[in-house]
């Protein structure tokens, strides 16, 4: 069984300035650095680290055929990842001496995506996979459609939550994985509680793992709940920690696990993700947990 992560490949371009540029103003940047970046990208690097099946669908241009070694590089299958003409998926972002950041996101690559293009993905993949989506490609709407038709089994993390979301046909995903931010945007509700309500009233078929960020995580499949507690850590970075979460989630249960043991083991590979800094460098080696 494969875990399809038809997502999002970014290339992150980082700036240190003194502070941030103003309207009219030109500066100097002390700094540039280029990290791997995108939620598609983080989620399939931490899949195929925790040991899952992975196979990464998405679109770069030229400039991000690295982005395509490294995800081979960590072991997922990356032969519907295409190298198209014109510009990845970028982010220009302007980090000041305060540690407060401005963000320009081009969608890029990300963005070329129609329902005939993911109606020839799934062609390769049936109702025993699995199907990994973020809210970053284009065609959204029209993909959860097409996998509820093709019986795979999708799993949605609604990031980053926009508007839109509210309007996607969401009744065909099995697995909901979200943070309190997206839960309330989704419900309406503010407390673990009530977002969870909210979820099962809405979804009442589909399976809730709501993260809590240093309070745990806790699922809800309709007829059981499980909570587990965060590992305790002096955090350092906290970028790719939810889409560590995910992956290693996902491959907990993708590999057997019962949820628990899949939600313990998830929350230990992020809390091992925030004692580093930077988004795919820091998502842990499953060598790393169970040693």
């Amino acid at each position: 069984m494969t875990i399809l992560n038809f997502g999002s490949v970014n290339i992150d371009h980082v700036y240190r300035v003194t502070h941030l540029v103003r309207p009219g103003e030109t500066i100097a940047s002390s700094d540039y650095r280029q990290f791997s970046g995108g939620k598609g990208f983080n989620q399939s690097i931490a899949l195929a680290r925790a040991g899952g099946d992975v196979c990464h669908a998405g679109r770069v241009g030229a400039d991000g055929v690295w982005l395509r070694e490294q995800l081979a590089a960590d072991g997922a299958d990356v032969h519907l990842l295409e190298v198209i003409d014109g510009p990845s998926g970028h982010a220009l972002i302007q980090v000041d001496d305060e540690g407060e950041n401005a963000i320009i996101l081009f969608g890029g690559a990300n963005r070329t995506f129609t329902a005939e293009d993911a109606r020839s993905i799934f062609d390769s993949f049936g109702a025993d996979d699995w199907l990994l989506l973020q809210n970053e490609i284009s065609a959204l709407p029209e993909i959860l459609e097409l996998a509820q038709e093709q019986r795979l089994r999708v799993i949605f993390n609604p990031a980053p939550m926009g508007a839109e979301v509210l309007d996607y046909p969401l009744d065909g995903v099995s697995i909901f994985i979200l943070n309190e931010v997206e839960g309330a945007a989704l419900t309406g509700a503010s407390e673990a509680e009530d977002i969870l309500a909210g979820m099962r009233e809405r979804f009442p078929n589909a399976t809730i793992v709501l993260t809590l960020g240093a309070d745990g995580a806790i699922y809800d499949d309709g007829s059981q709940r499980i909570a587990v507690t965060a590992r305790q850590v002096d955090a350092v970075d906290t970028t790719a920690a939810g889409d560590t979460f995910i992956g290693y989630f996902l491959a907990g249960l993708a590999g057997g696990d019962d949820p628990k043991t899949a939600l313990e083991l998830a929350t230990q590979a992020a809390a091992i993700c925030v004692t580093r800094p930077g988004a795919a460098p820091s998502i842990p080696r499953r060598d790393e947990i169970d040693g």
